[in-house]
């Protein structure tokens, strides 16, 4: 009598994979924009290293808690919209403490979202031309960073730009990975054998205490940074879990958590994290995996994550042999995808496309007035014009027949 096969169980080893690359991909594309935007607002390369190293190793254990406890695949990292806030905010200020306030008044923000639904409802009411204006404006001078490299450094700038360019035709998912890499070597060779002599390359911590001294900066710093963080990474990581199927998600525990992470953190220099959107989508829909299974990949890019963080020294190691528009440079290329994805959103309905332009032209101006920053100014006047040119006027009823 022929023996009836026994049920294959999943293999664990999907997830892992999926959720290592995921995490690779993640932390390989964007690390740099952290640094970056950690040093543009006055961060020594410790406190930058510090910070992406505790950002690290907080959105690794709240991925790995929010996915054990819930049994769902929740990616967490950290805000690359956030941080390219910082990137182009060297005029709001030059003091990290400052920054450091920012950094928990943006996560108790987000906290509250959660602990608040109405907040939800104000944020996901701003019109999606506006926002997206808002981000493409404040991505628009660090897109501009490969040109200004370029032209100041031209030997460390343009092989990177050049093998990016290639990539990008080719292997459109390793080309801005090959480019921070290639202009780590670059930066490496260019600094000679003692760039590392005097730098902390163990992993360490630096405590800064927030300075809540300048209100204004930190409302130019803390308003754009919640509002791109929400509209360009919460909001589309739960579509993401909603597309697989994952709906609806626990968006009051996600929030909590991330906030409260975000604020506890943020006197070590780390910036704000959020539920994921890129590696979520590379962890969620890996289809050699049941569903019932997918957290352990979100569960294993946590831990990934909390391993590249312990590498953050020798980032900000490199980060200080480098000149900053080099760094910069990377980033722009890194965020050159997510400018296109801004501007196309920004001018899809028509009715909209002069407030978004309006929009964008005051961010991008990078302008300064009354303490307030351009992202603040533009999410002003993008309202007003909203007001102006889109919003219907009611007209008055007919008259009742007689």
């Amino acid at each position: 009598m022929a023996t009836k096969p026994e049920a294959t169980k999943p293999s664990v080893l999907a997830p892992v994979l999926a959720g290592t690359s995921g995490a690779l991909a993640g932390f390989a594309s964007s690390f740099a924009i952290v640094m970056a935007g950690a040093v543009a607002v006055g961060a020594t390369a410790g406190q930058a290293a510090s910070g992406l190293l505790v950002v690290s190793l907080v959105q690794g254990l709240v991925a790995i808690g929010l996915s054990f406890t819930t049994r769902w695949p929740i990616s967490i990292a950290w805000s690359t919209p956030g941080a390219a806030v910082l990137v182009g905010a060297s005029a709001i200020t030059q003091d990290f403490a400052t920054a450091i306030a920012a950094f928990i008044v943006v996560g108790a923000m987000i906290a509250l979202t959660g602990f608040w639904p109405w907040l939800s409802r104000v944020m996901t009411s701003i019109p999606a031309p506006i926002g997206s204006a808002m981000l493409a404006g404040i991505l628009l001078p660090i897109c501009l960073a490969p040109v200004h490299a370029s032209m100041a450094y031209p030997a460390l700038a343009l092989p990177p730009i050049l093998l990016w360019l290639v990539l990008s035709r080719f292997a459109p998912r390793w080309a801005v990975s090959a480019a921070v890499l290639l202009t780590v070597v670059l930066v490496v060779i260019n600094a000679g054998p003692t760039w590392s002599q005097n730098a902390k390359l163990a992993p360490h911590v630096e405590l800064i205490a927030p300075s809540f001294h300048d209100p204004l900066a930190i409302i130019s710093l803390a308003i754009p940074m919640y509002v791109v963080t929400m509209a360009g990474q919460n909001i589309p990581g739960f579509t993401v879990l909603h597309t697989y199927g994952y709906a609806p998600a626990p968006a009051r525990k996600i929030l909590i958590s991330t906030g409260l992470a975000s604020a506890v953190s943020a006197p070590f220099g780390a910036q704000t994290v959020n539920l994921s959107a890129l590696s979520a989508a590379i962890m969620v829909g890996d289809e050699h995996t049941p569903r019932d299974r997918r957290w352990v990949a979100t569960a294993t890019g946590g831990v990934v994550y909390i391993l590249l963080g312990l590498g953050a020294s020798v980032a900000g190691a490199l980060i200080a042999a480098s000149p900053a528009v080099l760094i910069e440079s990377v980033a722009g290329l890194a965020l050159l995808g997510a400018l296109i994805t801004a501007v196309m959103s920004a001018l899809e309905d028509p009715r909209a496309r002069i407030v978004a332009i309006g929009t964008f032209i005051v961010v991008a101006s990078g302008m300064t007035a009354f303490g307030f920053g351009s992202a603040v100014w533009g999410l002003l006047v993008g309202t007003i014009m909203w007001l102006v040119f889109v919003t219907s006027v009611r007209k008055p009823a007919p008259p009742a027949n007689p």
